[in-house]
């Protein structure tokens, strides 16, 4: 069953304090959540938490819940930011609320996009999952810019990365959108790449800015 957002955002200041800051507790005044709330009770009755005068600390099964807790923040921050371009604190609201959707694989969906991020945007480590595990023991880099392509690779656009909304229309004209097929035929001396039935030709500029699914 689906914890709280209140659970997961307890958990989330919980493995702040206690796995980064090394502190042994969480004072609930840091999370504006009081004592009183039923997240606590949720999360004390699941085994993940014990309160011990008014501090708040892990039980063992809890602390795998708070990794996977703030993986999915991280990675929700480096999806507002990185892909669509929400910066600021506005972009720190909506990654808070989209966090809590990504449950039951659709981290990992997620993570295999961005290519296994070590950090979000902030520079603060994003927990490991196992996709990233597994794609460093087979050496799949996941999703890379089209420059990281050579002659005849052929892959699936996943996302385009760009702040300019010039460049974004003219790759939308060619055809470049997320799920099309993009062949790339030549990489020297400009990027030549076949959407559909049409080739076009760019530079490494805008290539860098096309990220490709192997």
């Amino acid at each position: 069953m689906k914890l709280s957002d209140n659970a997961e955002e307890i958990l989330e200041a919980l493995w702040i304090a206690v796995e980064e800051s090394k502190l042994s507790a969480l004072d609930p005044q840091v999370t504006g959540i009081a004592l009183e709330d039923p997240a606590y009770l949720e999360l004390t009755e699941r085994a993940l938490i014990e309160i011990r005068q008014g501090m708040v600390y892990f039980r063992p099964e809890g602390r795998d819940e708070g990794r996977m807790t703030i993986r999915r923040h991280r990675l929700a921050e480096r999806l507002m930011m990185d892909v669509l371009n929400i910066r600021g604190e506005d972009g720190d609201y909506k990654a808070c609320k989209f966090e809590h959707l990504l449950n039951e694989g659709v981290d990992e969906k997620i993570c295999t996009m961005l290519n296994h991020p070590t950090t979000c945007p902030h520079g603060k480590p994003i927990p490991p999952g196992d996709c990233c595990h597994q794609a460093r023991a087979e050496g799949d880099l996941g999703v890379v810019p089209l420059t990281e392509f050579k002659s005849g690779q052929e892959g699936e656009i996943a996302y385009i990365q760009t702040d300019d909304n010039k460049k974004m229309q003219k790759l939308m004209a060619m055809g470049v959108l997320p799920g099309n097929r993009i062949i790339l035929t030549q990489a020297y001396p400009s990027y030549i790449f076949r959407v559909g039935y049409s080739e076009f030709a760019i530079d490494s500029n805008l290539a860098k800015e096309i990220f490709v699914r192997k």
